[in-house]
């Protein structure tokens, strides 16, 4: 930094300072989220950015600040992974903002309207920047793509009601609840699993997803628990300590729609009391979900168990952990494996010959 300085006009660095120092002021919580050495970076950055904006007014091409405001937004996001990108871009368009009250001082009077415009045009483009998450391949393929994208967005802005209303009019256009469910919801919310893995979102961001998406299921529980009965019944549960209990919530909630009596145990469940819950409900089907890989030999001691003590029960397993494994399942006294509700469904109406 103190080469930096050592090249830069004193009165930039004045300037700088008081820049730096409003930011400060007017948001309270930059004090939490920036130690020393963040705080350095920040002021140096403060100067990088006049020398951009100074190079595009001059030259008069707004591309030239436009692209480095791009950049450094992502930039910024890779290096405070602690904060979600939301955050970052709330910091950087206020600081946009503070420059822009400061371009007379920074410019000639026919220059500083320019700047302010540049400022306005980079303002935009973080905003915009920040649904931008790297994407994968797998969740821009199938079914009801931009309505999956326009929900994760919504997620991922914190926008609840927003979250709602497209969840809502793709009811109301007549798409499936299955389809809802699988091809918008649980890609959602596998994309928002793989955003945090990769630390392009925070835990609090994930937990946020996750509480909100198992909000709206549960507007959709007045249609599937008034569907007429077919006295099948299933058990689905989360084994050991596992947290993660969305994709063993949506196949009981399934179910149900399809008129089986689902017993959803919910997630951390031990294997004696997963043994004691079937001698109290002989159901018909058993699914397991496991979405750590850590939780998988927990899983196959829940699998042992099971098959020790009820030898007809058909069982499934399923969930992200198993994608990480090498078809681990084949070689385990399982009657299917599969993530997708629809397909276990019908497998199981098949296999459960009941009136």
């Amino acid at each position: 930094m103190s080469l930096l300085l050592n090249s830069v006009d004193p009165k930039l660095i004045t300037l700088a300072q008081k820049i730096f120092d409003q930011q400060f002021d007017q948001d309270p919580q930059l004090g939490q989220e920036m130690d020393e050495r963040r705080k350095q970076l920040m002021f140096q950055d403060i100067l990088y950015n006049f020398n951009f904006l100074t190079t595009a007014v001059t030259l008069e091409d707004e591309q030239i600040f436009s692209s480095y405001a791009i950049w450094l937004f992502e930039l910024l996001c890779n290096l405070m992974k602690d904060l979600d990108r939301d955050r970052i871009k709330d910091q950087m368009v206020h600081h946009y903002q503070i420059l822009g009250t400061f371009s007379d001082q920074l410019f000639s009077p026919d220059k500083a309207g320019l700047a302010r415009k540049y400022l306005e045009k980079a303002i935009s483009l973080t905003e915009g920047a920040v649904d931008d998450y790297p994407l994968s391949e797998q969740f821009l393929k199938g079914r009801h793509v931009e309505i999956r994208r326009a929900y994760l967005n919504a997620l991922l802005r914190s926008d609840t009601n927003g979250a709602i209303r497209i969840i809502k009019e793709a009811e109301a256009s007549g798409i499936r609840l299955e389809e809802i469910y699988e091809d918008i919801i649980r890609l959602a919310m596998l994309e928002v699993g793989e955003l945090w893995h990769q630390n392009k979102i925070t835990v609090d961001k994930e937990h946020y997803c996750t509480s909100t998406t198992q909000m709206i299921l549960s507007l959709f529980y007045p249609t599937i628990f008034s569907q007429t009965g077919n006295q099948k019944k299933i058990v689905t549960c989360c084994i050991g300590s596992e947290l993660h209990e969305m994709g063993g919530r949506m196949v009981s909630d399934l179910f149900e729609y399809h008129g089986w009596e689902s017993i959803y145990l919910g997630s951390a469940v031990p294997v004696s009391s997963l043994v004691h819950a079937l001698e109290e409900h002989h159901p018909d089907l058993v699914a397991l979900s496991v979405t750590m890989p850590q939780y998988l030999g927990l899983c196959h001691d829940a699998v042992l168990a099971i098959r020790k003590a009820f030898p007809s029960i058909l069982i499934a397993v399923g969930g992200r952990a198993f994608q990480t494994s090498g078809k681990i399942h084949e070689r385990w006294p399982v009657d299917i494996h599969t993530d997708l509700a629809s397909e276990l469904i019908a497998w199981a109406e098949e296999k459960v010959n009941k009136p």
